[in-house]
């Protein structure tokens, strides 16, 4: 699925791109209203899963243990569907994934030295949200677009312990978002992102719960924004 999520939204921004040399000579405008966009970013999070880690070794089972390599961060890939319904707020869909491989050292056989175990994990979704945004056309070529807002929505995550079955869960995710769009031409800006996110999914069965897993933290993510011109509204004789 993860892999899916790119591809999809470059081929949906595909007929955008071919559209955009009409507008190379447009005049951007200062306004918001009914403006469109897609955004497609990747980037890297921060998570230091330090709940998970701390209650594995503080079992009694496990207490002395060498700790294993501790990840604290993964790829993310986000792809933004929003529309502007006033100058100020936009309303948006965004689609994300991320993955990773976290280790947990566990007791080896009689003499043995301890033995790294690996989870994979796995999270993705679809969230909805409102941004606050406003165009400061003094900056850049044609205008920076900042933007800060909340956004919620449904979630799977899962995990994988090595020999385990895969565990799922159904959550919400819940981000605060606040970013900038520099626009290189009418259509055409980069896009930088900074997102608080809470995510979490457990890891092992019920019956042997190791814990949960954070996909939260800071999302940092870098990307390209095409926007859509709003639609000029009709005179009510002209559809008559």
């Amino acid at each position: 699925m993860l892999q899916r999520l790119l591809p999809l939204a470059l081929l949906l921004s595909a007929p955008a791109a071919a559209q955009d040399f009409t507008y190379e000579d447009e005049e951007v405008s200062t306004s918001l209203n009914g403006v469109g966009r897609i955004t497609v970013q990747g980037g890297w999070r921060i998570t230091p899963n330090k709940t998970l880690y701390d209650g594995w070794y503080k079992r009694p089972a496990n207490q002395g243990l060498a700790r294993a390599r501790e990840v604290t961060g993964a790829p993310i890939v986000v792809a933004s569907f929003a529309y502007a319904i006033s100058d100020l707020l936009e309303v948006g869909i965004d689609l994300f994934g991320t993955k990773s491989r976290l280790y947990l050292n566990e007791p080896g056989a009689e003499g043995e030295p301890a033995q790294a175990r690996p989870v994979d994990t796995l999270g993705y979704g679809a969230l909805i949200g409102l941004r606050f945004q406003t165009v400061v056309p003094q900056l850049g070529p044609h205008g920076l677009v900042p933007y800060a807002g909340l956004l919620t929505g449904p979630t799977l995550a899962s995990s994988e312990r090595k020999g385990e079955e895969l565990q799922e869960t159904t959550t919400h995710a819940w981000m605060a978002n606040v970013g900038a769009t520099l626009r290189l031409t009418p259509r055409w800006g980069i896009t930088a992102d900074y997102r608080l996110a809470f995510l979490r999914g457990p890891v092992g069965p019920s019956t042997a719960r190791v814990g949960s897993f954070s996909m939260g933290g800071s999302w940092l993510s870098l990307g390209v924004t095409y926007s859509f011109p709003a639609e000029p509204s009709r005179p009510l004789s002209g559809s008559l």
